[in-house]
C-alpha cells in the first residue's frame, strides 16, 4: 500500500527533513540538525512558529490574540535565536532551569488554517509544536485539507483478523486496522456475539506506562483489565485498543509532561505548558473502526463525555454510557481528581 501525504510527510519531519505544508515549508525544532537547518536557511532568517499554547507559556502577552490558545505565533528571527536557544524555547522542561532570555518579537501569523494543519502534522509526528518557517523547496509535500481530513474524516482498512485466546473471555478476535490518512495501526479485541444488540464497547487509548509496565500514575492498566472482565461479564462486546498515547500527543512528548507534573503541575496544565490543547484526541477512527465491525450502536464503557460526544457526532449511537471507575491509589488521585474537576470526567 503506497503511503499517503500525510504518512510521507510524518515520516520526513521525524527524520529532520522539510516539509512543504500548503504555501510554506517547515522543519521540525526538535529534529532537525543545526546543519541542515544554516543549509536551508543560510542567512538564519527563517521565523519560529508556535501553538498558542506555548506562546503563552512564554508569557507572549503583547499579542492580543494570545488571549484565545487556538492562535498559533510567528515569532521573530534575532541573531541570539539560533537552533538550540529556540529548542530551549519549544521545550518545556527546560523553562525551570535557563536563564532570561532576550526580547522576542512575535506577531500572529497570516494563515491560521495553514498554520493549524503544520501544528497538527507536528503533533501526529510526536514531536514539539514548534517549527522554522524556511523558504526552499520540499520533496515532502502535503495540503492544508489532506491534514486537516486525516484527523477530521479518518478512514480506515480493516487489514486483518484472527482468533486471540485470552484467559477469562471465551470466543475472542483480534481485528487490525490501518488509518488510511496517516498509516497508525489500531485493534479491536471483539469478544463473544452481540445477537444483533448494542455491543458494550470500550475506547482504550494506548497507554505503554500503564498498560505495559504497570504504573501507577494513572488508572489505564486496571482500567484496561476490568474492562475486559466488564466485557466478558456482559456476554461480549468490543474493546478498540486506539494509538492515541498520553491524549493524542505522542509518548516522548507524555513523558515530557510527567518531567513538568514532577514539578507540581497538574496533567492538563502540563499539556498546555508543553503547547497542546488538554486532550488532542479524536474519536472519528474509533466509529470507523467500529462501524467496520458492523456497529452503528453501542453502549460505552466510560466516564468520559467527549467519548460519547465524539461517537454520536461520527454516526455511531451511544444507546448508554456505562461508569467505569477504578480505586485510587496514593500516586494517581491527583490525577484522577483532575480529570473530574477540569475535564469533566462523571461519576
Amino acid at each position: 500500500m503506497t503511503a499517503s501525504p500525510v504518512e510521507r510527510a510524518v515520516a520526513a519531519l521525524r527524520a529532520g527533513r522539510p516539509v512543504a505544508v500548503g504555501s510554506a515549508t517547515i522543519l521540525s525544532v526538535e529534529t532537525a540538525t543545526g546543519a541542515i537547518l544554516d543549509l536551508l536557511d543560510p542567512q538564519a532568517k527563517a521565523p519560529l512558529l508556535l501553538s498558542g499554547e506555548r506562546a503563552a507559556a512564554l508569557g507572549l502577552g503583547n499579542l492580543r490574540e494570545v488571549g484565545d490558545l487556538k492562535h498559533a505565533v510567528q515569532v521573530h528571527r534575532a541573531p541570539w535565536l539560533d537552533r538550540e536557544t529556540a529548542r530551549s524555547l519549544a521545550d518545556p522542561s527546560r523553562d525551570f532551569d535557563r536563564g532570561p532570555i532576550g526580547p522576542l518579537g512575535a506577531e500572529a501569523v497570516r494563515c491560521p488554517g495553514e498554520a493549524e494543519a503544520i501544528l497538527t502534522l507536528l503533533r501526529l509526528a510526536g514531536v514539539l509544536p514548534a517549527a522554522w518557517l524556511v523558504g526552499v523547496e520540499a520533496e515532502a509535500k502535503v495540503g492544508v485539507e489532506a491534514i486537516m481530513a486525516a484527523v477530521h474524516a479518518p478512514q480506515v482498512q480493516l487489514v486483518t483478523r484472527a482468533k486471540l485466546p485470552v484467559e477469562g473471555l471465551e470466543g475472542t478476535q483480534i481485528v487490525a486496522f490501518r488509518d488510511t490518512g496517516t498509516g497508525e495501526e489500531h485493534v479491536a479485541l471483539v469478544v463473544g456475539a452481540f445477537g444483533g444488540r448494542p455491543p458494550l464497547v470500550r475506547l482504550h487509548s494506548e497507554c505503554l506506562t500503564g498498560d505495559v509496565f504497570g504504573s501507577l500514575k494513572c488508572d489505564c492498566g486496571p482500567q484496561l483489565k476490568e474492562a475486559l472482565r466488564l466485557i466478558g461479564a456482559a456476554g461480549g462486546g468490543v474493546l478498540l485498543y486506539l494509538r492515541q498515547e498520553g491524549r493524542g500527543i505522542g509518548l516522548a512528548n507524555k513523558l515530557r509532561a510527567y518531567a513538568l507534573q514532577d514539578r507540581g503541575l497538574d496533567t492538563i496544565e502540563a499539556n498546555l505548558r508543553l503547547g497542546f490543547a488538554d486532550d488532542e484526541r479524536g474519536y472519528g477512527v474509533a466509529a470507523a473502526m467500529l462501524r467496520a465491525l458492523g456497529v452503528d450502536s453501542a453502549r460505552l464503557l466510560t466516564n468520559n463525555p467527549n467519548k460519547v460526544a465524539g461517537l454520536e457526532a461520527a454516526g455511531v449511537h451511544v444507546v448508554e454510557r456505562v461508569a467505569h471507575h477504578m480505586p485510587t491509589n496514593p500516586h494517581n488521585a491527583d490525577y484522577i481528581a483532575t480529570k473530574k474537576a477540569k475535564s469533566g470526567h462523571l461519576d
